[in-house]
């Protein structure tokens, strides 16, 4: 008996130690923790709760009191990657602020995950269209200390702000395509065959677009953030193309994919509106033909005329087989 006890007691030592081990603290520079069950924000200040017995009594935390922080890898990324992948864009943009706003607070502080959570944070805004809020944000991340591969996500997001604001389509592709010659990191190539894709579709080049969309769940199906975004344009593009019946049996499978989201919504909208209608026969219409009467009154479907010395969109093409 006494053997068991003993087993009993180390087993929940060890499980004691692990959940300390992974809990999240402030450390202050006495060597004490403050874990964060103890205090909260209140606008500016950080407030530690310390109860004694029914009592309860509360304290500021002065920021010059503090050494670091002991926070493993925050659930804001964890949470909003899950959501990304889901479609639920808006969600993970909620959660993401959240998160930013907590470790802004401690943005000078060693083991804070400010910049962490703050690059998903524009990255997620990027990814839902956002680009207003994108461009506020971006002289505050042009401050922070930045590693390597964050100086390359934010070459990114800035060639995809150009993307949205300029059409200067041979520079941009020509910077993308050069960037991807430089590396190998799966979710940057994601992110410049978004913007690839998206220069197409401005340039009324179907089908270019639906590949380039393509490429991302194919080739980069892990970064499953963007995964969604990506399928619903690439069926948005078999419309284009006149590919109707391809595009409803796109539509029905990003429905059953990510029920509950916004994508599963737009997908909904747009099978509604081309339900019943077959494939045309591509040979009686030209590239920047548009198949469903309406898309091309839109002008981010490439209203904007070219600029000088940028490539014009071709108008026709030779008969597909």
């Amino acid at each position: 008996m006494r053997s068991v006890s003993l087993f009993f007691a180390v087993c929940g030592l060890l499980l004691a130690s692990a959940g300390f081990a992974g809990a999240q603290a402030i450390v202050l520079k006495d060597g004490s923790k403050v874990f964060s069950n103890e205090f909260s924000l209140e606008g500016d200040k950080i407030i530690r709760t310390i109860k004694i017995g029914e009592a309860t009594a509360k304290s500021e935390i002065m920021r010059g009191n503090i050494d670091s922080l002991e926070w493993p890898y925050p659930a804001e990324l964890t949470d909003s990657q899950d959501l990304l992948a889901k479609g639920k864009t808006e969600e993970a943009i909620a959660v993401l602020k959240k998160g930013k706003e907590f470790f802004e607070k401690f943005k000078e502080v060693e083991g804070n995950w400010y910049v962490d959570v703050f690059f998903a944070y524009i990255e997620a805004l990027n990814t839902g269209g956002k680009f207003d809020d994108v461009i506020k944000l971006m002289p505050s991340a042009r401050t922070l200390k930045l590693t390597d591969a964050q100086k390359m996500r934010l070459r990114i997001i800035q060639l995809d702000i150009d993307r949205q604001t300029s059409s200067d389509y041979i520079t941009i592709l020509a910077e993308a395509e050069g960037i991807l010659k430089e590396t190998d990191d799966s979710a940057i190539g994601a992110s410049l065959w978004n913007i690839i894709a998206d220069v197409h579709v401005k340039k009324k080049e179907w089908e270019k677009a639906l590949l380039a969309y393509l490429r991302i769940p194919v080739f980069y199906g892990s970064q499953v953030q963007r995964v969604p975004e990506a399928e619903l344009q690439a069926a948005l593009m078999l419309v284009k193309m006149g590919r109707f019946e391809d595009a409803g049996s796109f539509f029905t499978r990003l429905i059953a994919s990510y029920p509950g989201s916004l994508i599963a919504e737009r997908a909904t909208k747009e099978k509604a509106s081309i339900a019943g209608m077959k494939n045309e026969d591509p040979s009686k219409q030209t590239k920047d033909e548009s198949k469903d009467g309406k898309k091309d009154e839109k002008p981010a479907e490439g209203g904007e005329k070219p600029k000088e010395g940028a490539e014009p969109a071709k108008t026709t093409e030779e008969p597909k087989k």
